[in-house]
């Protein structure tokens, strides 16, 4: 297959979560499995900075004029480090020169409708005919509705489909109607939400919800949760209408990233069949974080940002009586809104050999506490997908979950009498539910040591011997890909049928 991946991050060149992780991860494993893969993607300040990025400008001075706007650009191309995917940068210091990925400037839709156009500017250039153009959240939206208008005449897109991932419903790109010419498609107008344009919006995400090909969402209950009116945030009748082309597929996880046996971030690597590193990492760990070491007190680990939408309202309301009552080290990373880091430095003053916090976000930290920590504290309200909890189900540390979206895919409930389940979830996402469920933790816990000891780690076990990674979710990208161009998989039928035929008995 040929697949133009366009996102607007992708790590390790821009990163503000997990999108930046996905748009690297499956472009790199559809790459490594033979298909034929070019990411398009903003060239942020950040991006020059990149160790091993070293840039060929392949087309300059390219010119779009979308409403009163005469956008100059240039497109760059680099490679995925350590591999040979192309990674194609869209050079507009004008619209991309902004000290961080995201912001609320008058102009911020211009910015990744710039990145739409671009991306097709980058295959007409580079002579490239996608069978599909993967797309991604709301600013890549309008990708759909561009294949079918302003690039329809051109027959290097004959045979295009285009999926959209949504990897939060959440985050629209919804502007007011004013914007339509900047889109470049005020003679399209009657092919926008007529509803919303009647109540003065545009919403980049709706329109692309319209016109792909094919939708996937990270999860599969989030798939089913974002046709409900409660989930749905205002675009759940769209996704009903569509749900015939609506698919869940759970994230992997980078396995050249995050694995307990090969990461360079740790000093003692482990596995599941040898767990010994695990307790040397967390005595590692709270030494570095001065904090006192007892191999029966578990740590509890939270890696997020300080958000929302990460339930974080209920961490304030319950952890002050559970530090108070309860044997348990508390370690948080994550910076966001100011209340969140306020309640955590109180929380570090309160209890001085208990608690530690660091508001500025570190990979090695961040990977050090999953090694380390015992459990993991992840009680969001809602969850696409998550990858905090599964990076944490492979390192062995065993998550603390609300029942929603990915986090109700991959983690399950333990049951001391079978001995299934990778963690605890609590169902009511309320006060009472969460300190049920740390409660209940530090009840399994016990004292750490003997049957404790055993019935532990065989959680731990459990979820550090999932299949999470990447290659076992391909196989559904390139079915729904295949679904949408059955020419191309008649051509590689067609390929392997020829190798078989020439091949030794």
């Amino acid at each position: 297959m040929n697949v133009l991946f366009v996102s607007s991050e992708v790590a390790p060149f821009a990163k503000s979560g997990g999108l930046g992780d996905v748009s690297a991860a499956l472009p790199r494993q559809l790459h490594a499995a033979g298909h034929d893969v070019r990411i398009v993607m903003p060239m942020y300040p950040r991006v020059r900075g990149v160790q091993g990025a070293v840039f060929v400008e392949a087309v300059s001075d390219l010119r779009l004029q979308l409403g009163p706007h005469d956008v100059r650009f240039s497109i760059w191309v680099t490679h995925m480090p350590g591999t040979a995917l192309p990674v194609y940068m869209v050079r507009c210091p004008g619209l991309y020169d902004r000290p961080s990925l995201y912001g609320q400037a008058p102009d911020e839709h211009l910015r990744f409708i710039v990145l739409s156009y671009a991306a097709f500017k980058v295959a007409q250039h580079t002579g490239f005919a996608p069978d599909v153009i993967h797309t991604n959240d709301w600013q890549t939206g309008l990708i759909p509705l561009l294949l079918r208008t302003r690039f329809a005449w051109d027959k290097l897109f004959a045979r295009t489909k285009t999926v959209l991932t949504i990897h939060n419903l959440g985050h629209q790109g919804a502007f007011p109607s004013s914007i339509l010419p900047d889109t470049g498609l005020s003679d399209s107008k009657h092919l926008f939400h007529q509803e919303h344009l009647a109540k003065g919006r545009l919403g980049l995400l709706a329109t692309a919800l319209l016109y792909a090909d094919a939708i996937t969402t990270v999860s599969p209950t989030y798939a089913r949760e974002i046709q409900t009116p409660e989930q749905g945030v205002g675009l759940d009748d769209i996704l009903r209408a569509r749900r015939h082309v609506l698919s869940g597929i759970l994230n992997g996880i980078d396995e050249d990233e995050w694995n307990p046996e090969a990461d360079p971030h740790l000093l003692f690597p482990f596995n599941s069949a040898n767990l010994d590193g695990k307790e040397r990492n967390k005595k590692h760990l709270l030494s570095t974080l001065k904090l006192p070491y007892r191999r029966e007190v578990p740590v509890l680990g939270l890696v997020s940002r300080l958000v929302w939408q990460k339930g974080l309202e209920l961490v304030t309301k319950v952890l002050p009586t559970l530090l108070q009552r309860h044997r348990f080290q508390l370690v948080v990373l994550g910076k966001g809104e100011p209340k969140y880091a306020d309640f955590f430095r109180s929380m570090m003053r309160a209890f001085p050999h208990k608690v530690w916090f660091d508001s500025g976000f570190n990979e090695g930290k961040a990977h050090a506490i999953e090694a380390g920590a015992d459990l993991f504290l992840m009680p969001s309200r809602y969850e696409p997908c998550g990858l905090n909890q599964m990076y944490s189900l492979r390192y062995g540390t065993v998550p603390i979950v609300h029942r929603t979206g990915g986090l109700a895919d991959t983690v399950w409930p333990y049951n001391e009498h079978t001995g299934h389940g990778t963690g605890f979830v609590f169902e009511n996402f309320d006060e009472g539910g969460l300190a049920w469920a740390i409660t209940r933790a530090l009840q399994v816990w016990g004292t750490g040591e003997g049957l404790y000891r055993q019935r532990w780690q065989q959680i731990m076990r459990n979820g550090m011997d999932l299949p999470l990674g990447w290659r076992h979710r391909l196989a559904r990208y390139v079915d729904i890909y295949e679904g949408l161009v059955p020419a191309a998989k008649a051509e590689r039928l067609a390929r392997e049928a020829r190798a078989n035929a020439g091949a030794p008995a």
